[in-house]
């Protein structure tokens, strides 16, 4: 994630979205090329429910960024993290550790402090986690629980924001400072 910042990569621009599936094989296998052939079965399922899962999937993902990019920091990465968690879930496994990624990837893109799990925090954050996997993305329910559960999250966000986790940016780097 660092480097997809330090470079301005946009996770969510068409041609990086395979970014995501790296991310969750790294979060799975890490970088050894072993752990990689013994999990390429799963990975390429992986892959194929990325891509093509019925009412899911990365393009619900994007589409509900784009439509909330001028939205704060905070609430697109709760959206997002919300987006991957719910059902149907975004990956196979790993959504948690790669949702929490990405939501730090949204917040140091716009200068703010990642996401840094703490024993401190794990309820706050593990329990809304657990009700979200528990919704599905369309239907009634959703409707009401996910927009909610998204400030809340947000909010939360918000109030782990600790400046000692965020390094400097780097020369020359433009940051956007929403404060919404």
């Amino acid at each position: 994630m660092d480097r997809l910042v330090a470079e301005q990569l946009d996770l969510f621009a068409m041609g990086h979205l395979k970014l995501f599936l790296e991310m969750n094989a790294v979060v799975l296998c890490g970088r050894d090329k072993r752990e990689r052939v013994q999990a390429a079965s799963h990975l390429a399922a992986t892959e194929q429910r990325f891509y093509e899962q019925e009412g899911g999937g990365i393009r619900d993902i994007v589409e509900w960024y784009t439509r909330h990019r001028t939205e704060s920091p905070w609430k697109r990465a709760a959206g997002v993290y919300v987006r991957m968690l719910s059902e149907p879930e975004l990956f196979i496994e790993g959504n948690h550790r790669s949702g929490a990624l990405v939501m730090s990837y949204i917040l140091a893109r716009d200068g703010r402090p990642p996401f840094v799990l703490t024993a401190e925090n794990a309820r706050a954050y593990l329990d809304p986690s657990t009700l979200i996997t528990q919704t599905r993305k369309h239907g009634v329910v959703a409707l009401f629980r996910l927009p909610k559960i998204t400030r809340y999250f947000a909010e939360f966000l918000k109030k782990q924001a600790d400046q000692r986790y965020l390094l400097a940016p780097p020369a020359g780097h433009v940051v956007s400072r929403s404060l919404r």
